[in-house]
């Protein structure tokens, strides 16, 4: 598992709604209008089963090395530059960071280059343990990688609290 498959699977989930390219591309134009990101909300409700359904398919270390990824990606942008453009609370900034994961690499990539690029209230709260919660499941206990996806754990994205 890389960079490249771990986006891949998650591309694959999104065929299971058509893939709601233009839309995820409105995404990260910021052009994207209220009823078109509920649209998108909605289609997490297919698109979150059709990955856990790729994923009750991978071997315990495939499994394990998607979640590693998954937690870095989450980790990598718990930042105060992108929780001001999302939402205010711990859990809810979170469940945000889940859904930029979620919405695929253009989405993460255009966030992770520019905060501003994240919208408000969008949120999905089940993509930031479902590897997680698969791998105990299916094979027990998930070794601790030492990296929490928890707000305000990544010190150096929040300097005003190091």
């Amino acid at each position: 598992m890389d960079d490249a498959r771990f986006w891949s699977v998650i591309e694959t989930a999104w065929q299971a709604v058509g893939g709601k390219v233009k839309v995820r591309q409105q995404l990260t134009e910021r052009k994207l209008s209220e009823e078109k990101a509920e649209e998108l909300l909605e289609s997490l409700e297919e698109v979150i089963p059709a990955l856990r359904e790729q994923l009750n398919h991978f071997s315990a270390a495939e499994l394990l090395a998607f979640d590693r990824i998954l937690e870095r990606k989450l980790y990598d942008i718990d930042r105060a530059a992108i929780q001001e453009h999302t939402d205010g609370s711990d859990d809810g900034f979170l469940y945000a960071r889940g859904f930029i994961v979620a919405a695929g690499k253009g989405y993460y990539d255009a966030v992770n280059a520019e905060p501003s690029t994240a919208v408000m209230n969008l949120e999905c709260e089940e993509m930031c343990y479902l590897s997680w919660h698969i791998h105990e499941e299916r094979f027990g206990e998930v070794p601790n990688s030492g990296i929490s996806r928890e707000s305000c754990s990544n010190m150096a994205g929040w300097p005003e609290l190091a």
